[in-house]
């Protein structure tokens, strides 16, 4: 099966196998189109609207770095305060709006769904970069670019996610892109942030086994952790995330005595569930993970545009 054309990047469940396995080779072609200097310039003319309208710091910047570092150019809004939405205007006719002035769209959103409303309402393309506690996909592509770049294979890890499972919509996109490769999950958490049985779901039928432990010694068995923080906006009871905030942490005790060199992800931002302790460690890779995200989303701006780039291209 071919590489499916995404014109909108909404949620993980619209990728097949082949569809990451071709954006995976895509992007290692435009990381090395930009560490020559060659990616700039593949975008001249286009204007991407950067529109997060819940806080965002590396998914923001990354994406903004992207087009300027491709040669193209932006407009942006943070915050409701900043924009017409602070006086009832609808988000369909804020997209209306940007439609008029951009070529592709960016959106953060803290209700879950709000990207697909927003792709709805526009011709262009429309990305999702995080709507509530559902989907996040390009932390998701980007994250999983990091652990091919970071292991050189997918295929046969065992993987460990930590902390909050329920709320993480981080780990809810990257299990839904995992399901596809013949990997094992250790998925550890206290009972009341398990996975919910929606995503355990769509496992069914994929080649990926796995695991729930509410025990951090799972994490000896890992050949990748993926840590979260317990994400205190998410609940709605803050008493329940007083109790659980502190439950785990992963410091440099508990990763050097693991039975692998552990690779340890973590999306940010961090609280005190990842010590800095780590931060020295050769296979504490979360920096170099942030780093990443600037090359995928180079990548899928230029797929959603539909402009070719290859190396050919810029030869010469």
């Amino acid at each position: 099966m071919p590489y499916t054309i995404h014109k909108n990047i909404l949620d993980t469940m619209q990728f097949s196998k082949e569809d990451l396995d071709y954006i995976l080779e895509k992007t290692t072609l435009m990381q090395g189109l930009h560490e020559s200097g060659k990616a700039f310039g593949i975008l001249k003319g286009k204007l991407l609207a950067s529109l997060f309208f819940e806080a965002s710091t590396r998914t923001r910047l990354s994406f903004e770095a992207a087009m300027e570092r491709l040669g193209g150019r932006l407009i942006s809004t943070v915050g409701f305060q900043f924009s017409s939405i602070s006086k009832g205007e609808t988000l369909y006719d804020t997209m209306k709006m940007i439609e008029a002035y951009a070529d592709i769209a960016v959106i953060r959103h803290p209700v879950e769904g709000s990207s697909r409303i927003a792709a709805g309402a526009v011709s262009i393309p429309v990305i999702n970069a995080g709507d509530g506690a559902g989907q996040h996909p390009t932390q998701a592509l980007l994250d999983l670019y990091t652990i091919v770049s970071e292991k050189k294979n997918i295929e046969g890890l065992n993987i460990a996610f930590i902390g909050d499972l329920k709320y993480g919509r981080t780990i809810h996109s990257l299990i839904n892109l995992l399901r596809h490769y013949k990997v094992h999950l250790y998925l550890i958490s206290p009972e009341e942030l398990k996975l919910p049985d929606s995503y355990k779901k769509n496992l069914n039928g994929y080649p990926m086994t796995w695991e729930e432990t509410t025990d951090i010694k799972a994490f000896w068995e890992s050949d990748v952790a993926y840590v979260t923080r317990i994400q205190e906006e998410r609940f709605p009871d803050h008493r329940e995330y007083e109790k659980l905030k502190d439950i785990y942490k992963v410091n440099k005790e508990l990763v050097l005595a693991s039975k692998r060199q552990t690779t340890i992800l973590h999306p940010l931002p961090r609280v005190n569930e990842l010590s800095t302790d780590v931060d020295d460690l050769p296979n504490a890779a979360y920096f170099r993970q942030a780093k990443y995200g600037v090359v995928v989303r180079m990548t899928l701006l230029c797929l959603c545009l539909g402009v070719p780039f290859s190396e050919q291209r810029f030869q010469g």
